[in-house]
């Protein structure tokens, strides 16, 4: 009924106009057309999960949140917003990568409107305005990367992608969620088979470099094997000529107590050791060895004969014989009373 009678004033509002400018007459005919044409109730309903915006005569906008709100014809016009998240599907996208690679991309842009205020008022249509954000930003990202990195990581360009989108559309108060890629491939037949000579060269290459990585580490390991074996060998000489050293050292040692305990015997208990007496001492331990060469030589099974040169039997005159003899004795007398102490 108020629909009619808005409709009956504006006729009668425009007959009236006949005679006045032909701008307030095209003025009248656009109320007109826009009464006929758009059907309205006093009665809206913002459902879950939405939110709107209403303006009374163009402008004051109210927000409304999800219910039942009123809504009077011509007087208020109202502008709903989906507050959920939302995709985008972006087809097949020609682009280039960073190494001219012409490839097709396709993928999908979520986003979320988090202020109804401003997707309603900062721009028009925001929908189509972040698809041609998103169409423009994959091109421009798409191209920042190599082929192969793409290939490799998808999560990197998808990060990089949200974080170019949302920075340019946060100001509508819409956040980019995340963008997905779902296909990305070279454009056509002859460039994919380009990149796959480039790529089984590519592993040809890294085979290669592995080869001869491997035969740096066997080589490395024999020459490693060679060091440790030489100075094993180093050290086993080393050990071997201080045993032997230790042993000469300990002989030589075991050799002068010999001579000063034959020294004292030749110059008489307590007396002081004279050098003749050392002397006379080494030529007794020298003749004392020579007769144990020739007693091994006569218990031996030979039956050859040895020639003995003149001058060997030094001690072959009786009295240096039983000085000798002497000297034995009182070697063996020392020896006993340094075993018995207490005798």
């Amino acid at each position: 009924m108020i629909l009619q009678k808005s409709t009956t004033l504006a006729l009668q509002a425009g007959s009236r106009c006949a005679a006045l400018a032909p701008s307030a007459v095209g003025m009248s005919r656009a109320l007109l057309a826009a009464c006929r044409t758009q059907h309205r109730d006093f009665i809206t309903i913002v459902p879950q999960g939405h939110e709107a915006y209403r303006l009374t005569l163009g402008r004051s906008p109210t927000r409304l949140m999800p219910g039942l709100h009123l809504n009077i014809p011509v007087l208020h016009t109202l502008q709903h917003v989906d507050m959920r998240e939302t995709s985008i599907p972006i087809a097949d996208l020609t682009g280039f990568t960073s190494d001219n690679v012409p490839v097709l991309v396709s993928g999908s842009l979520f986003f979320r409107v988090k202020d109804a205020y401003h997707a309603c008022f900062s721009v028009n249509d925001f929908g189509d305005n972040v698809r041609a954000i998103g169409t423009s930003a994959m091109r421009s990202v798409v191209g920042s990367f190599h082929y192969d990195a793409i290939i490799g990581d998808r999560n990197a360009i998808n990060d990089k992608l949200r974080g170019v989108i949302g920075n340019s559309i946060s100001s509508w108060g819409i956040e980019c969620t995340r963008f997905e890629i779902q296909t990305f491939k070279p454009s056509n037949r002859e460039v994919e088979r380009q990149l796959e000579l480039q790529m089984e060269a590519e592993r040809n290459r890294r085979k290669q470099l592995l080869d001869t990585q491997a035969a740096v580490n066997v080589a490395e390991g024999v020459k490693q094997k060679m060091i440790l074996q030489s100075e094993g060998e180093m050290e086993g000489k080393i050990n071997q000529a201080n045993g032997e050293l230790q042993a000469r050292l300990k002989e030589a040692e075991g050799f002068g107590q010999q001579i000063e305990i034959i020294a004292q015997a030749i110059a008489g208990h307590g007396a002081v050791v004279e050098s003749d007496a050392r002397l006379k001492s080494v030529e007794f331990i020298m003749e004392m060895r020579r007769q144990d060469t020739f007693r091994t030589i006569a218990d031996g099974q030979g039956n050859n004969t040895y020639f003995l040169p003149p001058g060997l039997t030094s001690l072959s005159e009786p009295h240096e014989m039983d000085a000798t003899q002497r000297w034995v004795r009182s070697m063996q007398d020392k020896r006993k009373s340094t075993a018995t102490p207490g005798a």
